[in-house]
């Protein structure tokens, strides 16, 4: 598909100034004051995981749209860089629920689309509890403990984030991205990418990477999941490059998520191409989602312009077939200098019926088609599937097929 290549936005620096406070390496989210009180990292990376879940099962059921709760998920994330999740003397525990539930309401106002209070409180009761049709009464002592915690949490939480509130979903970088390559309408390249960016959610991959690195590390993913190739631009220039992102820490991004879906249980024993790791030096695998001009100009002289993945495959496998046919027609016998199968055409060309006749053999073909019409050329009656038995019809049927037989031949 040839991009439209429209004029892509600049990056915010205010926002990527202000993302950069909140980027973090592997060793030292390998600190992080939980991990520091005792508890094994790979607990905390469950935890923050149960965290979001909570945040995705509320939002389903308040209705709240994809970006809203990302937000939520990226202040929960960030949240716990500062605080521990563990008891200690003299200091409490932040549950990652009680958490969670304060990042909804605080994300809530930052995207503006809030909720009332009530709403709310039912909600995460209902998703604590496992009962999604539970009621719940103000003058419950659960429901007065739920909206306690979200409006005492929300003063730690802001002071924990430093009020810094200037997010930049990648929600909205990838759809500039799929607008500037063209790739819009790809509606499977589109989900997939999105359902990239929604299970890094679920990580801390918000705390290693920019949004704009994310955005870029899931059109990446997706392209090689979807066979999807991206052109160069005129320069010939990769597509990560005209975005300005750096193609190892792209993989880097794509690893990091990788290994999450390699604990996850796959259905029906399937797998996934974008479980494999992806090499991070060299080429390796990234010509999948690259589409060269010299590739494009010689597809354009083998008839597979715009064509990916197993299309191009299976254009080129006719294009074969096509050729194989023509050597075989060549190669035929002949008879008095004329093809076989020249003559049999040109038979069936004199031999073709006409008027009612053509009309005639028309219908019986559609019937032979539908089945009202065996290969013996019994009649069928659909409403008992048995063959009619008059032996008049069944001739009678035999006779008109030895016709259109004649007629054919």
């Amino acid at each position: 598909m040839s991009p439209s290549r429209e004029l892509l936005a600049l990056p915010n620096e205010v926002l990527m100034m202000a993302e950069s406070q909140w980027i973090f390496t592997e060793s030292e989210l390998l600190r992080t004051p939980s991990i520091l009180d005792g508890l094994p990292p790979e607990k905390e990376r469950e935890n923050r995981g149960k965290g979001v879940n909570f945040i995705f099962q509320v939002g389903i059921m308040l209705k709240l749209p994809q970006v809203t709760l990302a937000t939520a998920s990226v202040l929960l994330h960030r949240f716990f860089v500062r605080h521990s999740m563990v008891e200690a003397p003299g200091r409490p525990a932040f549950h990652y629920y009680s958490m969670a539930a304060t990042s909804i309401f605080l994300a809530t106002k930052i995207e503006e689309d809030c909720r009332k209070m009530k709403e709310l409180v039912v909600a995460c009761v209902r998703v604590a509890q496992k009962d999604p049709r539970k009621l719940v009464d103000e003058q419950d002592k659960e429901y007065w403990r739920w909206k306690d915690n979200i409006l005492h949490n929300e003063d730690v939480l802001l002071e924990a984030l430093c009020f810094d509130l200037t997010l930049e979903p990648p929600y909205k970088v990838l759809f500039e991205y799929l607008n500037y390559f063209g790739e819009n309408d790809n509606r499977r390249l589109r989900n997939s990418a999105w359902a990239f960016i929604n299970d890094s959610c679920m990580t801390t991959l918000c705390l290693q990477f920019s949004s704009r690195t994310i955005a870029a590390s899931a059109l990446y993913a997706a392209a090689k999941h979807c066979h999807t190739e991206i052109l160069d631009d005129h320069e010939g220039k990769p597509w990560w490059e005209v975005i300005g992102i750096d193609i190892r820490a792209i993989k880097q991004a794509c690893n990091s998520l990788a290994a999450v879906y390699e604990h996850v249980q796959v259905k029906n024993g399937r797998d996934i191409s974008i479980h494999e790791r992806t090499p991070e030096d060299g080429d390796g695998l990234t010509t999948k989602t690259r589409a060269r001009h010299s590739e494009t100009a010689q597809d354009e002289q083998t008839g597979t312009s715009g064509l990916v993945g197993d299309d191009a495959l299976g254009a080129s496998e006719g294009s074969r077939k096509r050729s194989r046919s023509r050597s075989e027609t060549h190669n035929r016998p002949t008879v008095n200098g004329v093809s076989q199968g020249t003559a049999v055409t040109n038979d069936m060309r004199e031999a073709s019926p006409s008027g009612d006749e053509k009309s005639h053999g028309e219908e019986k073909r559609r019937r032979i088609a539908n089945g009202d019409v065996g290969i013996n050329g019994a009649i069928y009656d659909h409403s008992t599937a048995n063959p009619a038995a008059s032996n008049e019809q069944e001739g009678h049927a035999a006779d008109e097929i030895s016709e259109e037989g004649e007629l054919e031949a």
